[in-house]
């Protein structure tokens, strides 16, 4: 963790409240919170993906990625362990499980992953939305290969992986008015792209899609996107939980942030 990374961190546990959802006033963040936040998922999913994880956390392999965002502060070379990229860029289980309940939830008819890397947390997702499709890109074809060599074993027939950029994908996804259920932006940690990103989502969502955002406490510059995603003009719940920040686009419900402890 980064020295701005833990100065964001203490204040979040400083101001971070409503654990079990207390003191939240409306009714549907405290549903999110109390209920969907805590749910429990199939043990069998959980034990299928975190053994694909252990796997890849011995793979001894090398792989040269192509690095289209801002890149890694651990990883500093293209040339890359497996097991280090799982280590270092896999979504970690706990986040696992709250990605797999946010789409059993809202997912349907379609989640959008924008940055794969080796798939664990699109297999959480994919698993407990079955009925949903799950669209997820990578840049970089080897890490894309490991990915989809990762859905071939487990079996996973509703993920369309996509291997190019976002800059490329994204477009073709307005123009053919693809409404998701549930965005999960995790890749290019630089401020301009991933507002420029998260503008093309919110024209392609409705009043039901939810949108998740990993490493809003990666850098400043990650910050500083978050601050102005979570005051967008289209959002009106935002919950920051350190790690994510998830926002919400309902019509219904006056703006509010909350800072939640997870």
């Amino acid at each position: 963790m980064s020295f701005f990374s833990a100065v964001r961190f203490i204040k979040y546990l400083m101001f971070s409240r409503h654990r079990n959802g207390h003191g939240i006033h409306s009714p549907f963040a405290f549903d999110l919170v109390s209920g969907i936040f805590r749910n429990k998922i199939e043990p069998g999913i959980v034990l299928s993906i975190e053994k694909t994880r252990s796997r890849l956390l011995s793979d001894p392999r090398s792989i040269k990625v192509n690095d289209l965002g801002a890149g890694s502060d651990k990883m500093k070379t293209s040339l890359r362990k497996v097991s280090d990229i799982t280590r270092y860029s896999a979504v970690p289980k706990k986040y696992g499980l709250l990605l797999s309940n946010l789409s059993k939830a809202f997912g349907k008819p379609l989640v959008l992953e924008l940055g794969t890397s080796v798939g664990i947390g699109t297999m959480y997702m994919a698993a407990s939305c079955g009925s949903a499709t799950v669209v997820t890109i990578e840049g970089c074809r080897e890490t894309s290969d490991i990915a989809a060599a990762n859905f071939r074993e487990a079996r996973y027939t509703n993920i369309r992986l996509l291997n190019d950029s976002f800059e490329s994908i994204l477009p073709q996804l307005v123009t053919e008015k693809i409404t998701p259920g549930l965005v999960f932006i995790d890749g290019n940690h630089r401020k301009e792209p991933l507002l420029r990103y998260f503008n093309q989502v919110a024209d392609m969502s409705d009043n039901n899609s939810v949108v998740i955002i990993d490493d809003i406490n990666y850098s400043r510059e990650m910050a500083d996107a978050w601050a102005e995603i979570r005051n967008h003009k289209n959002v009106t719940l935002s919950v920051d939980i350190f790690r994510m920040g998830i926002v919400f686009f309902r019509k219904e419900r006056n703006h509010f942030n909350y800072v939640v402890r997870y």
